[in-house]
């Protein structure tokens, strides 16, 4: 349960989130919160993370046929480092460890994520199906935010992003690109 500002939220952490907080009850904690709700499931749920890498990690394993968000957070049970690799390894032994994973499961999470995990395995190794350039990589992951998060179309995003790439072609993270983008916006 998080407190803020007065109000009560039920937060679900996963096991690997849990392990990793260092705040007790009553102390203050900071998450990057995931909400879900839909239509079938009407009920806000939130979902708490140490790290945007986590969340994002974690908005891609939803991706996932027969993997909604509170299997997620169940299996979510040893570092994303760990699932990554598995997946971009094709190591459906390893997936099936997670809770809630059967053999099945792990072959469609293989299907779905491999390629595009291997910014998460980190030192835990993994193939990536073909090596993206960094810079590629973080234009993707703005597109999807511009689109998935903020609302803009595909089409629209993309010419947001070539044109703030035009005015600084010396752009080297999302976040200076977000900037360059809603500068070009305002200005």
């Amino acid at each position: 349960m998080i407190l803020a500002g007065g109000v009560g939220y039920e937060v679900l952490l996963p096991s690997v989130v849990s392990a990793s907080m260092t705040a007790g009850p009553g102390e203050e904690a900071g998450l990057y919160i995931y909400f879900h709700q839909t239509e079938k499931q009407p009920k806000p749920v939130l979902i708490g993370f140490n790290s945007l890498e986590e969340r994002e990690f974690f908005e891609r394993f939803i991706s996932v046929e027969a993997i909604g968000p509170i299997k997620a957070v169940s299996a979510l049970c040893i570092p994303i480092g760990e699932i990554a690799a598995a997946i971009e390894n094709k190591d459906s032994g390893a997936l099936r460890k997670l809770k809630g994973i059967g053999a099945r499961t792990a072959d469609k999470i293989i299907a779905t994520l491999r390629g595009k995990m291997a910014v998460f395995a980190g030192e835990h190794g993994g193939e990536p199906a073909g090596p993206a350039p960094v810079e590629e990589n973080f234009h993707l992951l703005v597109l999807d935010v511009l689109v998935n998060q903020l609302g803009h179309k595909a089409a629209e995003a993309k010419e947001l992003i070539n044109q703030a790439i035009k005015r600084n072609p010396a752009i080297s993270s999302p976040e200076e690109l977000f900037d360059e983008v809603y500068r070009g916006e305002t200005g």
